[in-house]
């Protein structure tokens, strides 16, 4: 083997370890996210990336709009969902 034929398979070894270390689990946590999202209807219990809890009251083409308080809505992109929340975990008070 000469010395290009070594450098070339570096750089595809080190690609592969790359891809498998931080690419590969990133799209793996995004597509996860993508079906959370995707399954979350009216009624739902969400805590957005800012960190405010709210209950899902429409759902819209690339939004959600959320009850946070009584009389108190705000509308929110689909992204901006961090979490859903199961109904034994709401129930603090």
């Amino acid at each position: 083997m000469n010395e290009t034929t070594i450098s070339i398979l570096y750089m595809v070894g080190l690609f592969a370890v790359l891809w498998f270390i931080m690419i590969r689990p990133q799209q793996q946590r995004q597509k996860k996210h993508a079906q959370m999202v995707a399954g979350l209807k009216v009624n739902d219990h969400i805590i957005t990336a800012g960190g405010i809890y709210g209950t899902i009251i429409k759902v819209k083409e690339d939004t959600f709009i959320l009850r946070i308080a009584e009389n108190v809505r705000i509308e929110i992109l689909k992204s901006a969902v961090a979490q859903a929340i199961s109904s034994g975990e709401n129930d603090k008070d």
